[in-house]
């Protein structure tokens, strides 16, 4: 902040409270550590932000993007930040005179930096600087944000059941909404926002929870203007303490007929390619199957046409066991020839874990080969804690195979093969 310092002027980077979906995407995608949030507000530090713009592309909802020009002593704090429910407007010049800043003084643009580049016995290693931020270019135009908080729509429930085995407790749902005539187009890869009825601790209404569309863009049911989620019933955190989520639960428990907020739809680079030839490959665990799923029954959609030859499918699949594992039954019902499918179990009595990243170097022999074919695009989708192995035993497959990982891994960032969205 030297250079601030001495102009004595910024441009601030804020987040707009009212668009914010407080999905986490840009905290968790700071390589500065420059943002953090409690429960109102994700906020940005004045004093740690170095602008270097990761955060912007990967947000759903765009409201990260937002710089406010500020007297250096007069920066918005993180406290302020906290208590906003809309962003202040800009200064006036009447208002940045008062402060001492005078017309043309320079404003300072905290220098832009590159994430650190991570290699082996790096006691730091950012997958997230790995992911790509713009869509393949054969990819269909996302629409996004149509309607906000402040205008979201109504969707009534037309389907909702468990999609893994009944009556065990860990309870995964796949929910169907309608919009009726209302025009809501999504793409495989995007997610709305649900906003759970009532009010939090503080009296104020609930923030909308993003959930990625597991059904195909042209509906759940063909032709139809509906869409589908996955949702997992949260009754415990990351720690095993009991907890009830409030969307979840919400969720989950939905009858045929009622009907839910809406806002979004959110995304505009976790999108498939439309080119063919181009294959993907799918990386999950949990409900992060849901853009999977998408993705899978578009081409399965278009294959049974007849008229579409397509690239090469390939699904790396992660849960604890195979009741928890969202619809394993429709899964085994894939024709051979169309998708290669890979289980991870980690909790089988008397056998070993098994994750994901340890099927991807398993099949490297297979994964090599679309590591060197530039209509290769690569999906990784579920909880945080596996992105960096996934992206770690990419590595491992492609040195191995003399494919040196970091011109590869910048190659299929630049031209949006390799999506990362972890949560």
């Amino acid at each position: 902040m030297d250079m601030a310092v001495e102009a004595g002027v910024i441009r601030q980077h804020l987040i707009d409270p009212e668009i914010c979906i407080r999905c986490n995407t840009c905290e968790a995608t700071c390589p500065v550590n420059a943002i953090t949030h409690d429960d109102n507000n994700y906020v940005v530090r004045a004093d740690v932000c170095n602008g270097c713009m990761a955060c912007i592309s990967p947000c759903p909802t765009g409201s990260i993007d937002n710089w406010r020009t500020m007297p250096v002593v007069r920066a918005y704090s993180i406290e302020e930040q906290f208590g906003w429910e809309e962003l202040p407007p800009e200064l006036s010049a009447d208002e940045l005179a008062a402060a001492g800043v005078e017309a043309g003084d320079a404003v300072a643009e905290p220098a832009a930096a590159e994430a650190p580049a991570a290699s082996v016995g790096e006691a730091v290693f950012n997958s997230a600087s790995y992911g790509a931020t713009t869509p393949p270019w054969s990819a269909a135009h996302a629409y996004t944000n149509l309607y906000a908080p402040k205008k979201p729509v109504t969707a009534t429930v037309t389907g909702n059941f468990n999609c893994t085995e009944a009556g065990f407790e860990s309870e995964t749902h796949h929910i169907v909404l309608d919009f009726g005539a209302l025009p809501f187009p999504v793409l495989e890869g995007q997610s709305i926002g649900i906003v759970p009825p009532g009010t939090d601790a503080l009296g104020k209404a609930h923030h909308p929870r993003q959930y990625s569309v597991a059904s195909a863009r042209n509906g759940e049911r063909p032709g139809y203007n509906n869409l589908s989620l996955t949702v997992k019933r949260v009754v415990e955190d990351h720690q095993g303490n009991a907890v009830r989520g409030i969307a979840s639960n919400y969720m989950c428990d939905l009858q045929v007929g009622d009907t839910v907020t809406v806002v979004g739809p959110f995304g505009s680079t976790f999108l498939m390619p439309n080119h063919p030839k181009s294959h993907i490959v799918m990386i999950c665990t949990g409900t992060g199957s849901a853009p999977m799923r998408a993705m899978t029954e578009w081409r399965r959609r278009l294959r049974k046409s007849g008229k579409f030859e397509g690239g090469r499918l390939m699904l790396f699949f992660g849960a604890r066991t195979q009741q928890e594992l969202p619809y394993f039954g429709p899964l085994q019902s894939l024709p051979k020839d169309f998708i290669d499918i890979n289980l991870a179990f980690s909790r089988l009595p008397d056998q070993p874990r098994c994750y994901v990243q340890d099927l991807l170097r398993q099949r490297a022999a297979d994964l090599v080969p679309l590591l060197r074919d530039g209509l290769t695009h690569i999906y990784v989708c579920g909880l945080k804690s596996m992105e960096e192995g996934v992206v770690l035993a990419l590595r491992d497959v492609a040195e191995e195979a003399g494919l040196p990982w970091e011109p590869l891994a910048a190659t299929l960032k630049k031209e949006g093969r390799l999506h990362l969205e972890t949560y």
